[in-house]
């Protein structure tokens, strides 16, 4: 095993994967961005407008799961190249749009057909190109995310303040159809994903635990987990916004969550390697639920700023320990179902957070309920990751770590 070398092609799929995943998660991050002008124009409520996140959540949750099945069985060679497709036209369509009912469809697409093919069944794919470090790799394909989370809403808020929301959406448009075709057409297959489609892998794994049981448990974390980091990813900005701090400011503390959370993302996926996937899971999440509750009651800028790193440092460093989780619990065969399946649950968190994180400032006028919301979900996903983790010393005394 020592003596073994991973494909060069395993860093192109990390690559691809890496960009794809960074649009994807960049369209969500920047409906934060687009709340506003868009309440002000249609006079759509807070709740009413950060609902669409909830919709993109929801569709890719609930899509995820199919393209898990069919990834499992025929792979993902095409799905970079029909998301890139679809992302591009809802994004264009949403420069059209003059209704809610419009806005939530067109989100609906861009989360059945491009998030949901891009994120979960290529990032089981990549995390099988690895046998060495597997969680370093999914640690820098995940960080992906969290770039296009800072950097996208960040142009976005440019261009609205200079030419409107409609023009922020065209461009999106015009720039994901450039970017991310030519990456799609790099997709490929882990070969060890191939093989257990061909029933020639060794479908066993040394977790002690079934790997339907272990999915389990990690869904009903994840929920709650997701929960948690939603409200400030869906909220921070228009919470910024409305304290009198400019659209400009607000955007660049989420940019430096995001650029934070890549950094995040790397550590913990190699801290699964080190201290194993679920340890690391709730090293992460601990940092999130502490950090969280603190966003509505900081008024420095510094402080601002020193907050969001954390919280992003913690927050995405929580998911790519979940997907090293995913890796190391299941076998290749099980392992684009298993993916989607935890997505399901966390988007269904996603979705929740975003949501009550809007209504709750609609009920109460402010923010302070719906951050200490998120805190108390993530204590939820904490007492949870600690059963599971008694669960697995039960029925193998000592094991601490997943396998490496």
């Amino acid at each position: 095993m020592s003596d073994y070398k991973d494909p060069p092609y395993a860093w192109v799929m990390v690559f691809s994967v890496f960009i794809l995943s960074a649009l994807s998660f960049g369209t969500l991050a920047s409906i934060s961005v687009f709340l506003k002008p868009l309440t002000l124009e249609f006079g759509w409520s807070r709740g009413q407008t950060s609902l669409a996140y909830t919709v993109i959540s929801f569709s890719s949750a609930a899509f995820g799961i199919f393209w898990g099945y069919i990834a499992d069985r025929y792979g993902t060679r095409w799905f970079g190249v029909v998301a890139a497709f679809v992302m591009s036209l809802s994004l264009f369509f949403l420069s059209k749009q003059n209704g809610i009912y419009a806005f939530y469809g067109f989100y609906f697409l861009f989360g059945a057909f491009g998030n949901a093919m891009v994120t979960s069944p290529l990032f089981a794919n990549v995390g099988f190109w690895f046998r060495n470090n597997p969680g370093l790799a999914l640690g820098i394909t995940a960080s992906g995310g969290a770039i296009g989370q800072g950097l996208i809403p960040y142009i976005t808020g440019i261009i609205i303040s200079n030419e409107g929301w409609r023009e922020a959406y065209l461009s999106m448009s015009i720039l994901y159809l450039i970017v991310a075709l030519p990456v799609a057409l790099l997709i490929k297959e882990s070969p060890t994903r191939e093989a257990a489609r061909e029933m020639k892998a060794q479908e066993n794994t040394d977790f002690p635990l079934s790997e339907r049981e272990a999915i389990t448990w990690i869904c009903g974390a994840v929920v709650f987990c997701c929960i948690c980091m939603s409200v400030p990813i869906v909220h921070l900005v228009p919470m910024l916004t409305d304290e009198e701090f400019s659209l400009e400011f607000a955007t660049s503390v989420l940019m430096v969550l995001m650029f934070c959370g890549a950094f995040g993302r790397v550590l913990g996926g190699k801290l699964g390697d080190v201290i194993g996937s679920l340890p690391a899971y709730m090293v992460m999440s601990l940092g999130q639920t502490i950090s969280v509750i603190w966003f509505p009651h900081i008024s420095s800028v510094f402080g601002i700023y020193l907050l969001a790193a954390f919280f992003g440092f913690t927050y995405s460093g929580v998911m790519s320990s979940i997907l090293v989780c995913t890796r190391m619990m299941v076998t290749p065969k099980f392992a684009g179902r298993a993916n989607s399946l935890g997505s399901f649950f966390g988007w269904t968190g996603m979705g929740l957070g975003g949501f009550f994180g809007g209504y709750f400032f609609d009920l109460y006028g402010n923010y302070d309920f719906s951050f200490a919301f998120a805190g108390i979900m993530g204590v939820l996903n904490l007492a949870i990751l600690i059963r599971f983790l008694l669960r697995i010393n039960n029925k193998q005394k000592g094991f601490y770590s997943l396998q490496r």
